[in-house]
């Protein structure tokens, strides 16, 4: 699954089409499905921009990537909001990078192994 995040002022056709263009720069081939909210923006930048591609509006296959914007929500509040478009920019630009190293797939890892895991995360 790819995710980004792009904070924008707006959320109409041009910010839209920004973000597909931002999404699909460093992408060495062409999605089968894309997967937004209900947005109607979307469908129009859809049309424009990858038409021969997919484009999936159902409610709940968007919940993996609404469901990561929540570590983001949570480290939001407790800096007590963002003073600026830029500055939550920048934060969410370096902290979507390091995240998940942090954050091992427990389900995958018996008590031991992530211990161990994390031991050498930290350590690095």
């Amino acid at each position: 699954m790819l995710s980004n995040v792009l904070v924008q002022a707006y959320r109409n056709t041009l910010a839209a089409n920004k973000f597909f263009r931002k999404i699909l720069k460093g992408l060495q081939y062409a999605p089968r499905v894309i997967v937004t909210d209900k947005l109607t923006s979307y469908s129009v930048a859809h049309r424009e921009m990858l038409a021969s591609v997919e484009h999936s509006r159902t409610n709940y296959l968007n919940n993996r990537a609404e469901n990561s914007h929540q570590p983001t929500r949570g480290r939001e509040r407790a800096m007590k909001r963002f003073t600026s478009p830029g500055h939550a920019q920048s934060f969410l630009s370096a902290f979507s990078g390091i995240s998940p190293h942090f954050r091992p797939r427990r389900h995958r890892l018996s008590a031991s192994e992530w211990r161990n895991e994390m031991a050498d995360r930290f350590a690095l």
